[in-house]
């Protein structure tokens, strides 16, 4: 008979399903009852308020524009990191790691002052007219730093696992190294770029300490939804921070699922011209 290391399915079930039901379920089931007690006539005026319009359009679409340059630049680093072999690539591949282990709240204040109109960048930037800090480009600045990593540490294995046989049979056939990426290795990287893509975008959506130092938080311009949800706890307006994050959470979890798919088809699709 062969012998399991965890208990048996039952088991193993129970103890998953009870866990995950404390640390996750639990908490986002007492969120989703908080948020009922403003009704849908509070949620609807929450909803149809010009600012909290503008922050969640500023979150989202900054979480979105940051997770697209992040994957692009991360699979860049990957590959470097991976395929190329050059003096200081170690101390580089640890750096790719130091926004998970620098406060975030730091980060927002190192960013201010690079980036801040008197600051050692801003101050050349501003003189062409080109405004980063106490601005959008400054919030999706602080998120593409947050969630840089995610892409570079999820494609990392994958890229160092490829069987280089492949690349070298399209060559032999006559395809030139662009042909040879865009046909052969890319296909297989899709579905673990997304996997990159919406780590990074699940954590730029709810980054909080980076943003709020280099944003300026200015009303209907560089306010995100997560300060407007400190702002009602503040208030003591419990049902409205609530119900705000519910919103956040229905619409991250939407985005996710819609990855998740396309995800799956990516890999369908992978496997096909393989």
């Amino acid at each position: 008979m062969r012998r399991r290391i965890l208990p048996g399915f039952g088991l193993s079930l129970g103890y998953a399903l009870a866990y995950l039901g404390l640390i996750v379920l639990l908490p986002l089931a007492a969120l989703a009852w908080k948020a009922s007690g403003i009704g849908i006539g509070g949620m609807l005026h929450l909803l149809s308020s010009p600012r909290t319009l503008a922050a969640l359009r500023l979150s989202f679409a900054g979480a979105m524009l940051a997770a697209v340059i992040n994957a692009g630049f991360g699979l860049l680093v990957a590959w470097v990191l991976v395929r190329y072999r050059f003096p200081g690539r170690r101390l580089f591949d640890a750096l790719v790691d130091l926004p998970f282990a620098l406060p975030t709240a730091v980060a927002g204040i190192a960013l201010t002052a690079l980036y801040a109109p008197n600051g050692w960048l801003g101050r050349w930037l501003t003189s062409w007219g080109i405004q980063i800090a106490y601005a959008p480009p400054g919030v999706i600045l602080a998120m593409v730093f947050v969630g840089f990593p995610f892409v570079v540490r999820t494609l990392q294995p994958v890229l160092a696992s490829l069987d280089r046989d492949v690349e070298e049979a399209a060559e032999s056939l006559g395809a030139s190294h662009l042909q040879t990426f865009f046909r052969v290795i890319l296909p297989v990287l899709v579905p673990t770029l997304l996997t990159g893509f919406a780590l990074a975008l699940a954590r730029a959506v709810g980054e909080y300490g980076s943003v709020i130092f280099i944003a300026g938080n200015i009303p209907m311009r560089s306010e995100i939804a997560p300060l407007l949800i400190v702002e009602k706890l503040e208030e003591f307006d419990y049902a409205g921070a609530a119900a705000l994050g519910m919103v956040m959470l229905l619409a991250s979890f939407i985005l996710l699922i819609l990855i998740s798919r396309l995800q799956r088809w990516s890999g369908r699709w992978a496997e096909q011209l393989q």
